[in-house]
């Protein structure tokens, strides 16, 4: 008899739960989600906070995201907002909801040197039984609390069935 599998949002809820609290389990949970999500994992992203509608994220300065100015790529950037903004707004959703983004948009306002913390709170709905977007909101900041970039996300939202 086989088990029903995970929606994608209860897997993430559930692997949170079970590590954040762990010694290493942020890390931990940060490279499972790398390995769910490849090429979100391509930046080597941390998770360090994560609850319904929120999330909060670093990202190590380090050659592998470097551009040839010796900052943040810009790409690397979006990825750190697309990511953070989808875990918050994920993580506040019933499982029977599933969300794609359908458009991105970033506003650069400096290079991006030195460990950056990305921030994204939104408001989930409570309930979708229509197709519905939202947009997210990331701003992200250096060591200094400078913001680096702003970017915005909008998710479509959808009733899953069966």
């Amino acid at each position: 008899m086989s088990t029903p599998s995970l929606s994608p949002i209860t897997a993430v809820i559930r692997a949170w739960d079970r590590l954040h609290r762990l010694p290493g389990g942020t890390w931990l949970f940060s490279r499972l989600l790398g390995l769910t999500v490849p090429y979100t994992g391509s930046i080597g992203a941390h998770v360090r906070e994560l609850r319904p509608g929120f999330a909060r994220v670093t990202l190590r300065d380090r050659r592998r995201v470097r551009n040839h100015l010796k900052s943040v790529h810009a790409l690397a950037l979006a990825n750190l907002g697309e990511v953070t903004s989808g875990l918050g707004m994920l993580f506040g959703l019933s499982a029977d909801v599933r969300g794609i983004p359908v458009s991105l948009s970033i506003e650069f306002e400096k290079k991006g040197r030195g460990t950056l913390t990305a921030i994204s709170a939104s408001s989930p709905p409570q309930r979708v039984t229509e197709p519905t977007e939202i947009d997210v909101e990331t701003l992200i900041t250096d060591a200094t609390q400078d913001l680096v970039a702003r970017t915005t996300v909008r998710w479509l939202l959808s009733p899953v069935t069966s």
